[in-house]
């Protein structure tokens, strides 16, 4: 059965974790920029000179393998059952090691690191290995599950090699891409492919926006990068789709445009800061499209509103479909959750609203995610 692989997968054998990556489709009808085609001669002098700043991240840590249950049978009589528990030596669970591989890449010259949250989530260690062979103990700054990106800090006494980041929103579905991790453990390796879609969703977050690409992607890429053509970072590898758990030509980034956001925001001071209104929302429906005289369902129907919460406090009610938020349409619900989330809390937004079957703006104060929900 196909499934969709981002987690890390602990194993005191065989340490390996997996990537991959999330987009949505766009297709590109202009030909490909001259900067984004393939290099004349192919990527050897490219990779020769981004190689260096992408890492290898070994993590250990431990975890509590739960003592074996007796099996009884079923409608035993319950005396019974106690003496045979009784009977039966108590085995206590032990904490197990385990490791795990992934990759990452540096953006810094004093040492941070980008890779993912599910590489390096409860780990009791973490090393980063370069490219040259030499290995640091990395500590982390900060990580944010939402959008699986964390930041890593290794100390070193020389200034190291780094890449910088690109637009992934000016990269077109059809462009060529390199994606660099270690797959398996092998050490570094080197796919290429193009962009296969833009804004995927996989529902594996409410602010999914992956790209998607068949450069391969295997376990151990997780945290890697994904460069365009001019040597810049457009992705950061974090999931695949398989069948069996490898490579299948469909592999997931978190876009770079996202990844600068929270890189910047985890350098802060290791937390993520979100923007919250106070809602629980769900997606309008065909009949209720077909009632307002729109074309497809729009827009995000409100279905309560948060005691003293920014929405409740700007006026928005149950019932009330959003349509934009601060300037930015509402096509389906994740839209609203992005632009929410991505305004800095106490700042001002106009909400254009379907009230009543009049459209109305309210003007709402954004408040702060409280972090168990962010």
């Amino acid at each position: 059965m196909t499934s969709l692989i981002k987690l890390k997968t602990p194993s005191r054998v065989a340490p390996f974790v997996l990537a991959a990556a999330l987009a949505s489709t766009s297709v590109a009808t202009l030909a490909p920029t001259t900067a984004l085609a393939i290099p004349a001669g192919g990527y050897a002098d490219l990779v020769e000179t981004i190689s260096p700043s992408v890492v290898f991240i070994e993590v250990s840590g431990t975890t509590t393998q739960a003592a074996p249950q007796l099996d009884m049978p079923q409608g035993m009589p319950e005396e019974l059952r106690k003496r045979f528990e009784q009977m039966m030596p108590q085995s206590q669970a032990q904490p197990q090691p385990v490791q795990g591989l992934g990759s990452g890449f540096i953006i810094s010259k004093d040492g941070q690191i980008v890779t993912n949250n599910h590489v390096v989530e409860g780990a009791d260690s973490v090393k980063v290995k370069l490219s040259d062979g030499r290995t640091f103990d990395a500590t982390v700054v900060g990580s944010d599950r939402m959008t699986d990106i964390a930041l890593l800090k290794i100390e070193a006494d020389v200034d190291l090699p780094t890449v910088k980041f690109g637009s992934s929103d000016a990269m077109r579905v059809g462009d060529e891409v390199v994606a660099m991790g270690n797959p398996f453990g092998l050490g570094g390796t080197v796919t290429t492919g193009i962009i296969s879609a833009k804004s995927r969703n996989i529902n594996s977050g409410p602010y999914d926006d992956f790209i998607q690409t068949d450069a391969a992607i295997n376990r151990g890429n997780s945290g890697g990068p994904l460069f365009n053509n001019a040597g810049e970072v457009i992705g950061v590898n974090t999931a695949i789709l398989s069948p069996g758990g490898g490579s299948v030509g469909i592999g997931f980034s978190v876009p770079s445009d996202l990844v600068q956001k929270i890189v910047a925001d985890l350098a802060d001071d290791g937390t993520i800061t979100r923007g919250w209104l106070g809602v629980q929302i769900r997606p309008m429906t065909d009949e209720v499209a077909q009632v307002l005289g729109y074309g497809t369902p729009k827009g995000a129907v409100i279905e309560a509103v948060g005691d003293d919460s920014p929405a409740k406090k700007a006026g928005l009610e149950q019932g009330d479909i959003i349509l934009s938020f601060d300037g930015t349409d509402i096509t389906e619900l994740r839209d609203l959750t992005r632009a929410v989330a991505e305004t800095k809390p106490d700042a001002k937004a106009d909400v254009v609203v379907l009230h009543k079957g009049k459209e109305v703006t309210r003007a709402v104060t954004i408040g702060t995610l409280a972090a168990k929900d962010a």
